[in-house]
């Protein structure tokens, strides 16, 4: 799992994606979605939690980072500042690894778990949507490079919007059905059953 994460972080920071996100929100968005719902998940598999954690913390730090993140004048200005920007990438990937070393340590409250991958599928799909249904382009450092791709920046945050509130939903539907395989395969049922 290891191997994997830092073949997708290679991807997220030496591949053209990463030059692509400096100039399309939505390249910016798909970097996020891979850091947070494929190299974050990859990370807690190969360096899991060292015993059972509760997921309310971890779920709102991750929360809260990813939507801070998204303010419009915090993200110019992490686009901008080197030390910011890096202050991003590392604390959505921080916050993401906490969040999923607490899902999978959640042996015993295998519902919450399941409840809590539901809602970060919610509030992430809802940011996804206010972007989407923004009247205007929020992103001043992407407001003149879309225009090389074809697109107004207004389009090109509808497309990251959109990204964000369906695509990126799969990891977690893929790791949600995963987790709940391998729990009723090991025979677990809910209490009291």
């Amino acid at each position: 799992m290891l191997g994997a994460a830092v073949l997708v972080l290679l991807i997220v920071f030496v591949s053209p994606l990463c030059a692509l996100s400096s100039a399309l929100f939505s390249a910016r968005v798909v970097h996020h979605v891979l850091l947070v719902a494929c190299v974050a998940p990859l990370l807690a598999l190969a360096l899991p939690a060292p015993r059972e954690q509760s997921v309310g913390v971890p779920f709102a730090a991750s929360t809260l980072t990813l939507w801070l993140w998204h303010v419009p004048a915090l993200y110019t200005a992490a686009l901008q500042q080197v030390p910011l920007y890096w202050l991003m990438q590392l604390s959505l990937l921080g916050t993401a690894w906490w969040f999923w070393r607490a899902i999978f340590s959640a042996r015993s409250a295998l519902p919450t778990a399941l409840v809590t991958i539901a809602a970060a599928i919610g509030q992430m799909g809802l940011l996804g949507a206010i972007l989407t249904f923004a009247p205007r382009a929020l992103y001043a450092h992407h407001f003149v490079a879309p225009l090389s791709y074809r697109m107004s920046a207004l389009e090109d945050q509808q497309l990251g919007g959109l990204i964000m509130w369906v695509p990126a939903m799969l990891p977690y539907a893929v790791i949600a059905g995963w987790i709940a395989r391998r729990a009723w395969a090991s025979g677990w049922t809910p209490h009291g059953a």
